[in-house]
């Protein structure tokens, strides 16, 4: 589906694993490690991105949402930047609040511009962020409270902003590792109470709250490489995951989820999976 879909309900998200019924996509035409930005793109800077691999698999992954009752938007690919693929960061959607992200390199700077062309078209109000630099890649929700990552990305300024324009909400910074690059890199929220965690990535403080308010499912070193926490849920605990994260895979399916494997292994050798490639705007 093309910049110009069709206009139709409102935009909410107050979940990670509610109903997902709309979301913004882009494929990743022009998908290139140009300048190194993150610890995984270090491991193939050599390498580097298989573009109509890339392509193929995105395509895939587009189909296999729409199958299953997503309405896809697909922001224009763009040249100049090689990172697009990752809607996640551009923006996030925070009960009916569109918020424009901030972005932190000057190699992703310029992407929100297109997010908010198609917002404007589809008549749809948006919200800058202009404190500091924040990215969605750091933000999870799970009813009214918001979990934001302090990381190279997001700053404790931008959070204060947030947490300011969402006054009816608790926004709790979590600081972690920075070479993990984004709080969904390390954890994801599947259910009220339930989350996938790289633990090491993490400090005291953060592992015990987090464990106060989850049951907490481990990711090994080995499959954080492979991005294992960075699934996405479609709602109706059904997630998309990677197929070499076989042991997550065997977890989330012992715990009752429904894991739909699709292979988007040349796109995370630039860091980012299934949750990095997606920004809902509705989810039931």
């Amino acid at each position: 589906m093309s910049i110009a879909s069709k206009q139709s309900q409102p935009l909410t998200c107050g979940s990670e694993y509610g109903r997902l019924q709309k979301v913004v996509l882009c494929q990743p035409q022009y998908m290139a490690i140009e300048e190194v930005i993150n610890e995984t793109q270090e491991q193939f800077k050599e390498e580097n991105i298989e573009s109509q691999r890339a392509l193929k698999q995105h395509r895939q992954f587009s189909r296999l949402l729409q199958e299953h009752g997503v309405e896809v938007i697909e922001l224009p690919p763009d040249p100049r930047y090689p990172e697009q693929v990752f809607t996640r960061d551009i923006g996030f959607t925070i009960g009916e609040q569109v918020f424009i992200s901030s972005m932190a390199t000057d190699i992703r700077q310029g992407e929100e511009k297109i997010l908010k062309t198609w917002l404007r078209q589809a008549r749809l109000s948006y919200s800058p962020l202009t404190s500091g630099s924040i990215e969605g890649g750091d933000i999870l929700i799970n009813g009214r409270t918001v979990y934001a990552g302090i990381s190279s990305r997001t700053d404790d300024q931008a959070v204060a902003e947030l947490q300011f324009r969402l006054p009816d909400y608790e926004v709790l910074s979590i600081p972690f590792d920075e070479k993990y690059l984004h709080l969904d890199c390390v954890f994801n929220i599947l259910s009220p109470d339930e989350a996938l965690i790289f633990s090491k990535a993490l400090g005291k403080r953060e592992r015990e709250l987090l464990a106060s308010r989850f049951r907490l499912i481990e990711v090994s070193e080995e499959e954080q490489f492979t991005l294992g926490t960075n699934v996405l849920s479609i709602g109706g605990k059904t997630v998309f995951s990677l197929p070499v994260n076989k042991r997550v895979n065997e977890q989330l399916a012992e715990r009752g989820y429904r894991v739909i494997e699709a292979d988007i292994t040349e796109i995370i050798k630039s860091g980012g999976s299934f949750r990095c490639c997606t920004l809902p705007l509705r989810r039931g």
